[in-house]
C-alpha cells in the first residue's frame, strides 16, 4: 500500500481530473433515479394484503383512488367541477353519483345505503381513479390541477395527495438540510483541525463520493424517499473519520519524511488497514438490513454500503491528492485548537475505571427497559405534518364518513346471494365495523348488475371478483382493529376460502407482523457479522465481545430515551437504528482497541497504556463523532416529516452517545478485561 500511496501522490492532477470527469455520468444518473414515496410498496409480495392491493390495481384499477369531498357546495356548480376534473391528464374516470342519476332526480329518492356513503351533512363525496400509480408524475399533476378546479370547500385525500405532498416537503427540505449540515461540520472540523483549508478538501472528497453513491443509484429500481432523505448526510457523517485518520497519520508521517509524497505513502499504508477495517465493519452492518423482509431494510442498505466503499476509495485517492496539492496552503493558513488536549479525562477516566464501569452496568438496566417500552407508531401519515392538505382532507374523510379504517375483501363473484347477505350481517355484528358495502346491501338482489350503470357495477365486480368495502371506526394499527380482522377473515374464509382482506388496517397489520421480525432477524445478523470482522482483525475471541457489548449499551439507551421522554417512534427506526449505530460506531472502538495494543507493545502498564491510548485516541474519536451528530440533526431539526425526522434523530443521537460511551465506559471494560483479552487474543502483547 507504500507504493500505491506514492503512486497517488504522484498522479495527484490525473487522480482529480478523473474525478471531475466521473461528477458528470454521476450528475444525470442522480436526476434519473426513480424516487419511491410509498413505504407499503416495500413490502413482501406473497403476503395476503399486497395480494389483494395487486388485484385491486391491476383488476379493479383503483388501488390509485382519490376520495373528492365537497362541503357546503350546491351540486350544480359540483357538477361543473367534475365535468372540467374529467378532463384533466392522469384521470381514468370519476364515479359521480348525478352521472348515474339526472340532476332533477332528488337525493331523497337514492337507496338509503347510496344515499349515506355519497351524502353526509353538508358534504357530497366523489371517488376519482388515476391513471398511473400513485407517485406518477401524470398522478402528481392531476392531483395539482383538481385541488385548482375543486378549489375551497373541497377536501382531497387518497394516498396520491398524501405523496404529492410529501414530495413537496422533501423537495423543499434537503437542499436546506443538506447546506445547514456542510455548514455544521465545517464548524467541527474548524473547531478540532488546525488547519483552516483542511475541512473543505475533506468536504470536496467526501461530496465527490456521495455525488457517485448518488448517481450509480440509478442502477437500482428505485430509491425510497427516507433513503434519499438520510443518504447525503449519513454518508458524509459515517465516512469523515476516514479523512480525519489519514490527515492525522500524513501530519505525524510529515514530520519524520521531508519528502511529503513519501510521506503520504507511509500514511495511505499505515491507515489503509485501520480504514478497511472500519469500513467492513460499518458496510456490514448497512448491509445486514438486506435481510428485511420489509425491503425497504435492503434499500437503505445497498445504497449506504455502496456509499461508504465509494467512501474508502475517495479517502485513499482523491483525499491524499487532494492534500498534497494543497500542502502548502494547508500549514500555511491554520489557527489554534480549541479541542482539549484530553490528559485530565484519560487520567480521571482511568483512574475510577472500576467506579465508571459499574455505573455503566447499573445505566444498562434503566436503557434495556426503556427500549422494550418505547412506544412505536405504524400509521405512515402520522409522520406527516397534521396541517398538509392531504392529511386535513384524511381526517375529514375519516370523521365525517366515519372511515377510520377502510378494509377491502375481494371474493369469488359466483357466490350465492343468500351467502353474500349472511356474511354481511356477520361482519356488520363484528365489534368495532361502522358499514359494511356491499353490492347486494347497497342496491338489492332485485336489481341485476347487468342494468346497473358500468361505472357503478365496475365498483363491485371486476375479472371473477366481488368487492365488498368494510368502514370501521376503530384506529389503524392499534390490537383492536388487529382483533376485527382476525374475526372478518375467519368469516369470509367460511363461505370463501381463498378470500383476501386488504387495504390501510391490513397492511399495517402485515407491517407490523414483518417488522417483529425483521427486528430480531437483522439484530442478530449485524452483530454476527461484526463480530466476525472484529475477530479476524485482532484474532481475538474476547475483543469482540467486549466492544460490541459496550456499542449495544449506547443503542440501548439511544432506543429507551423515547420512553422516558414520552416520545412515540416510527417503526422503522426500531429495526435499523441498532444497525446502523452499531455498524457506523464500532470503528471508534476498534480506533481506542487498536492504540491500547500499540500502547501495551510500548509498555508492560497497561494503566499508563490506556492513559495515553486514550489520549491519542480521544481527539479522532471525538472529532469524528461530532462530525457524524451535526450532520444527521440537521436533517432533524429541518425536516418536517416525522419519519426522517426521528430516523435522523436518534442516528445523530446515537452517534453522541456511542462517542461518549467508548471514551468513558470502554476504557473501563478493556483496563478490567485486559488478562482475559491477553489469554484469548493472538500477540496481544509482545515485549
Amino acid at each position: 500500500m507504500e507504493k500505491f500511496g506514492m503512486f497517488v501522490g504522484q498522479k495527484r492532477k490525473l487522480i482529480v481530473f478523473i474525478a471531475i470527469a466521473l461528477l458528470i455520468p454521476s450528475v444525470i444518473g442522480i436526476m434519473m433515479v426513480p424516487i419511491n414515496y410509498d413505504i407499503l410498496a416495500y413490502l413482501p409480495s406473497d403476503v395476503e394484503s399486497v395480494e389483494g392491493q395487486h388485484i385491486l390495481s391491476h383488476t379493479f384499477e383503483s388501488s390509485n383512488q382519490g376520495y373528492l369531498v365537497f362541503e357546503n357546495t350546491p351540486e350544480y356548480i359540483i357538477d361543473d367541477k367534475i365535468s372540467q376534473i374529467k378532463e384533466v391528464e392522469g384521470v381514468q374516470k370519476v364515479l359521480w353519483i348525478r352521472d348515474m342519476l339526472n340532476m332533477g332526480v332528488p337525493k331523497e329518492m337514492l337507496p338509503k345505503e347510496l344515499s349515506e356513503i355519497i351524502y353526509r351533512d353538508d358534504c357530497v363525496l366523489v371517488l376519482i381513479n388515476f391513471e398511473g400509480n400513485a407517485t406518477d408524475e401524470s398522478t402528481q399533476k392531476a392531483i395539482a390541477d383538481i385541488r385548482d378546479i375543486s378549489g375551497d370547500n373541497s377536501y382531497l385525500s387518497g394516498m396520491g395527495a398524501l405523496i404529492k405532498d410529501t414530495i413537496d416537503i422533501s423537495n423543499t427540505e434537503k437542499i436546506v438540510y443538506m447546506i445547514l449540515a456542510v455548514i455544521l461540520t465545517i464548524i467541527v472540523l474548524a473547531l478540532t483541525l488546525k488547519s483552516t483549508i483542511i475541512p473543505i478538501l475533506f468536504l470536496v472528497s467526501i461530496g465527490f463520493s456521495i455525488v457517485v453513491n448518488l448517481g450509480t443509484n440509478v442502477l437500482l429500481k428505485d430509491v425510497s424517499y427516507v433513503t434519499e432523505a438520510i443518504a447525503a448526510v449519513l454518508q458524509l457523517g459515517v465516512t469523515m473519520d476516514f479523512s480525519i485518520f489519514l490527515y492525522h497519520r500524513y501530519e505525524e508521517e510529515r514530520e519524520r519524511y521531508p519528502d511529503h509524497i513519501e510521506a503520504m505513502g507511509v500514511a495511505v499504508n499505515k491507515t489503509a488497514v485501520s480504514i478497511s477495517g472500519a469500513a467492513l465493519t460499518t458496510i456490514a452492518g448497512f448491509l445486514a438490513l438486506c435481510a428485511m423482509k420489509l425491503t425497504i431494510g435492503s434499500n437503505i442498505g445497498i445504497v449506504m454500503a455502496k456509499g461508504v466503499f465509494i467512501g474508502v476509495i475517495s479517502t485513499l485517492t482523491l483525499t491524499p491528492a487532494l492534500i498534497l496539492m494543497f500542502d502548502k496552503a494547508i500549514h500555511r493558513f491554520q489557527h489554534p485548537v480549541l479541542m482539549p488536549s484530553f490528559d485530565k479525562l484519560s487520567r480521571f477516566v482511568v483512574k475510577r475505571h472500576v467506579l465508571i464501569l459499574i455505573l455503566g452496568c447499573l445505566l444498562l438496566i434503566p436503557a434495556i427497559y426503556g427500549a422494550s417500552n418505547t412506544k412505536v407508531y405504524y400509521k405512515l401519515d402520522e409522520s406527516l405534518p397534521q396541517d398538509l392538505q392531504s392529511i386535513v382532507s384524511l381526517n375529514k374523510m375519516k370523521t365525517t364518513y366515519d372511515m377510520a379504517t377502510t378494509h377491502m375483501i375481494l371474493l369469488k363473484d359466483n357466490l350465492p346471494d343468500y351467502q353474500i347477505d349472511q356474511m354481511v350481517s356477520q361482519i356488520e355484528a363484528v365489534e368495532g365495523v361502522s358499514k359494511v358495502i356491499a353490492y347486494n346491501k347497497l342496491i338489492g338482489p332485485m336489481v341485476p348488475v347487468e342494468i346497473m350503470p358500468e361505472e357503478l357495477s365496475k365498483v363491485f365486480y371486476q375479472g371473477g371478483y366481488e368487492q365488498i368495502i368494510v368502514n370501521s371506526s376503530m384506529a389503524v394499527a392499534s390490537d383492536e382493529t388487529t382483533k376485527q380482522l382476525e374475526e372478518i377473515r375467519a368469516i369470509i374464509r367460511t363461505y370463501d376460502d381463498g378470500a383476501l382482506i386488504t387495504g390501510e388496517g391490513a397492511l399495517s397489520q402485515d407491517l407490523i407482523e414483518i417488522s417483529a421480525i425483521d427486528f430480531k432477524n437483522v439484530n442478530i445478523l449485524s452483530i454476527a457479522a461484526v463480530f466476525m470482522i472484529i475477530l479476524i482483525s485482532f484474532r481475538s475471541l474476547s475483543i469482540p465481545v467486549l466492544l460490541i457489548s459496550v456499542i449495544e449499551l449506547a443503542v440501548s439507551i439511544n432506543m429507551g430515551i423515547p420512553y422516558y421522554t414520552g416520545a412515540t417512534i416510527p417503526f422503522i427506526a426500531t429495526i435499523v437504528i441498532g444497525t446502523i449505530q452499531l455498524g457506523s460506531t464500532v470503528d471508534y472502538a476498534i480506533l481506542l482497541t487498536t492504540r491500547f495494543k500499540e500502547e501495551l507493545g510500548e509498555q508492560n502498564n497497561k494503566v499508563e497504556a490506556m492513559t495515553v491510548a486514550l489520549k491519542s485516541a480521544s481527539r479522532s474519536i471525538m472529532t469524528s463523532g461530532l462530525t457524524f451528530f451535526v450532520t444527521t440533526i440537521s436533517v432533524a431539526a429541518i425536516s418536517k416529516i416525522d419519519l426522517i425526522s426521528s430516523l435522523s434523530g436518534m442516528i445523530g443521537r446515537g452517534a453522541l452517545i456511542s462517542m461518549i460511551t467508548i471514551m468513558l465506559i470502554l476504557p473501563s471494560v478493556l483496563l478490567i478485561f485486559e488478562g482475559l483479552i491477553q489469554k484469548t487474543t493472538m500477540k496481544w502483547r509482545r515485549i
